[in-house]
């Protein structure tokens, strides 16, 4: 804290280090985030055991809150209980800060677009340059009122309520379509959704298993290019247990493979349909054995990292750890399919690109991707984490194995979606940080 009183970013320095052991992994936060936004919109209370607590999620509980949910924390139990009994009933209008969230900016405007209530919705200075056009413009076919405020991206006001009808809508991130099948849920007539471009399908395969639990009548094709939503619905209260976020989970398989070792990560569902599990398939295809036990699975890196091609386009927050991965591979890797890592909190295929070679690394950016050159080990230096969360977790991991001490600035935002990330970290690595 400065003299002012405003609070700095801190920084970190990482030495390289053995790291072994076992941590359990907080809750998902893309989980969370739907279950918030059902309990809230279902008029009922609802119970969410394991709900990852963490700015993002904070950001979607003051959403909650804000429209009228009360909300109460059970820190002993780690719960929480959703009475929305007031939702429906409150109508002047209102503006909504998602902090960082994009899952909550989302989900929330295709879900508030169903209410004859104003909402503005805004967010930080990253947020803000999120683009959200193609789900305002499906929304507004289907009967909403959108006043945009800055073109296609955030702020901007809607209001429903969605009368129903046909929309089309690309997807380069699959929460326009996870939003879009949420308000059609809640819509008065019909929807029919067609989808020429999708991006991050498992992701879509979790907003339907929500449908499933809360018996929404849709229709959708295998490919998800065509659903139709049938009219006049609404959610119900639930009791429910989030399972372990896979893409937390991903930077301790991470930090086994370049390190050579064996960490253990409990709290994990093998069946779960959230897309960073397959970073599992990707890491056993560069040498790494993994092996389950019940709800916890350990990953053991090999003597030689191989390399490979290996497309992300189902699990794009992967790629700042992957590409970390990569630079210890003795074999070229490349990550492809992946043009969307450019529009999240970062462009992250830039990023990682410019912060990697500042430690040594050789990388070829492409548009949807980046190869990782062999022959390039990471050494030590100064690094920045952009206040991007997965990029701050990501270079901190690089750290393992690098050969020299890497100084990571501004490493705050990481709690974001993992707030405990750097104590786990601690506890296997043995370092104080």
């Amino acid at each position: 804290m400065d003299n002012f009183g405003i609070v700095l970013p801190m920084d970190k320095t990482f030495s390289p280090t053995h790291a072994k052991g076992t941590v359990t992994i907080p809750g998902s936060k893309s989980q969370t985030i739907r279950a918030l936004l059902i309990a809230s919109l279902s008029g009922e209370q609802s119970t969410i055991i394991n709900a990852l607590d963490s700015h993002d999620t904070q950001s979607c509980m003051n959403l909650c809150t804000q429209i009228g949910a009360k909300i109460t924390w059970d820190a002993n139990h780690t719960c929480l209980f959703c009475d929305a009994s007031h939702v429906q009933n409150v109508q002047e209008a209102i503006t909504l800060d998602c902090g960082n969230s994009g899952t909550t900016l989302y989900l929330a405007t295709g879900m508030l677009a169903s209410l004859p209530r104003k909402f503005t919705f805004s967010g930080d200075e990253q947020l803000q340059k999120r683009p959200i056009g193609p789900l305002l413009d499906a929304l507004e076919t289907l009967g909403a009122k959108v006043e945009r405020m800055n073109g296609i991206y955030p702020p901007f006001s809607i209001q429903g309520p969605l009368t129903g009808g046909a929309c089309s809508i690309e997807c380069p991130t699959s929460q326009y379509l996870s939003g879009l099948l949420l308000a059609c849920s809640l819509a008065k007539g019909d929807c029919e959704i067609t989808v020429p471009l999708l991006y991050e399908k498992p992701y879509v395969s979790l907003t339907l298993q929500w449908l499933d639990e809360q018996n929404i009548r849709y229709e959708i094709s295998e490919d998800f290019q065509k659903a139709r939503v049938y009219g006049n619905q609404h959610f119900k209260g639930f009791t429910t247990m989030v399972t372990g976020d896979f893409s937390s989970a991903s930077f301790f398989f991470c930090m086994a493979a370049i390190g050579k070792t064996s960490i253990s990560v409990r709290g994990l569902n093998q069946d779960d349909v959230q897309g960073d599990k397959k970073i599992l398939e990707i890491l056993e295809a560069m040498g790494c054995k993994v092996v389950w036990e019940g709800k916890q699975v350990t990953v053991t890196g090999p003597e030689v990292l191989k390399g490979g091609t290996f497309d992300l386009n189902a699990m794009p927050d992967t790629l700042p750890i992957l590409s970390v991965t990569a630079c210890f591979a003795e074999e070229d890797v490349s990550l492809v399919n992946v043009p969307q890592a450019r529009i999240k909190e970062t462009d992250r295929i830039a990023v990682m690109h410019e912060e990697l070679e500042k430690i040594g690394a050789v990388i070829d950016e492409q548009v949807d991707g980046m190869t990782i050159r062999a022959g390039h080990p990471l050494t030590g230096g100064t690094v920045s984490g952009h206040d991007d969360h997965r990029v701050i977790m990501a270079l901190a991991v690089a750290s393992i194995a690098a050969s020299g001490t890497i100084n990571l600035l501004g490493v705050d935002a990481a709690a974001i979606t993992f707030p405990t990330f750097f104590d786990l970290f601690d506890s296997i690595t043995g370092d104080t940080i």
